[in-house]
């Protein structure tokens, strides 16, 4: 696996910059000329930040170009939501920033670092990452990585105008922190310091809606007819990693899905205590998005 670190400048991706990139790029704008600047009203390093992220997000390619993903959300002509107003696009964009793990940091904290834990500190991270790199033979700087840590925690975390240093402002312009899914607290460790800690636990998550979690299973390439509740709920890139849902919270989503679709071959079943999930049928996920917002 190839990890990917940096080029985000220290910036994190403000609500509206994705929605900015692709109108970009739609008028043949170029992120690597000056005029770039002055199309999309900022500066150098945020021109190049606003490219990182469309890029990690999955909505331009390695060649710039607009990926099918990014035209069924953003285009203002039949687009699910061009300027990102409904919860179900902030989770669908959540789940393809991880998928497509052009920022590395989201995918390993998502599927590997939170499997053993659910509260940590940016130093614990800090290791796990580093040795996880190590161990596919790869380096990276550790200021770089520290950054993105950061940057990924910035992204997630409400900021607090009380304990804050940073330009809160800005940060209160994240794309990510509608979801909910990082809280941060601070406790006294053995040595008397205070340690700032970050949590993001497992949850029934009432607000992601099952159609989201559907178009998450049929985009999994890796999936047959027949998936194990196990693997939805804890396999690399599964709906119950990336979305940060409970046993309980991923069953709701199961059965609300089966029971919208019932007799449309998909059953959730269990035999000798091994729960499945069957889709016999042939399922297209952009249908069951454009249903969705659709209504």
């Amino acid at each position: 696996m190839k990890y990917l670190f940096s080029g985000h400048e220290s910036f994190i991706c403000k609500h509206f910059w994705l929605k900015k990139g692709y109108d970009f790029i739609v008028a043949n704008g170029d992120f690597k000329y000056e005029t770039a600047v002055m199309d999309l009203g900022v500066g150098k390093n945020m021109v190049n930040s606003i490219e990182h992220w469309m890029k990690s997000y999955g909505l331009l390619d390695k060649s710039n170009n607009i990926t099918d993903f990014a035209k069924k959300v953003f285009n203002p002509r039949g687009g699910y939501d061009s300027y990102i107003e409904s919860l179900a696009t902030i989770w669908l964009l959540h789940f393809s920033l991880i998928k497509t793990n052009r920022a590395s940091v989201y995918s390993i904290f998502f599927n590997d670092f939170r499997k053993g834990r659910t509260d940590f500190t940016k130093e614990q991270f800090l290791s796990f990452l580093k040795r996880q790199i190590e161990d596919e033979a790869k380096s990276a700087n550790e200021n770089t990585i520290n950054n993105d840590i950061s940057v990924f925690i910035r992204s997630y975390l409400k900021p607090s105008y009380k304990d804050t240093k940073i330009e809160i402002e800005e940060d209160f312009l994240s794309l990510m922190i509608d979801l909910d899914l990082m809280r941060s607290y601070k406790s006294e460790n053995a040595e008397g310091k205070i340690v700032e800690w970050y949590q993001v636990e497992n949850k029934l998550q009432i607000d992601l809606p099952p159609e989201v979690v559907f178009f998450a299973i049929l985009d999994n390439e890796k999936y047959g007819k027949s998936i194990s509740f196990q693997e939805l709920l804890n396999g690399y890139n599964s709906p119950g990693v990336i979305f940060a849902l409970n046993e309980e919270g991923l069953y709701k989503k199961l059965e609300y899905i089966v029971t919208k679709y019932k007799g449309q071959g998909i059953t959730l079943s269990e035999s000798a205590g091994v729960r499945e999930l069957q889709i016999k049928s042939t399922f297209k996920k952009w249908d069951i998005l454009h249903e969705y917002y659709k209504n």
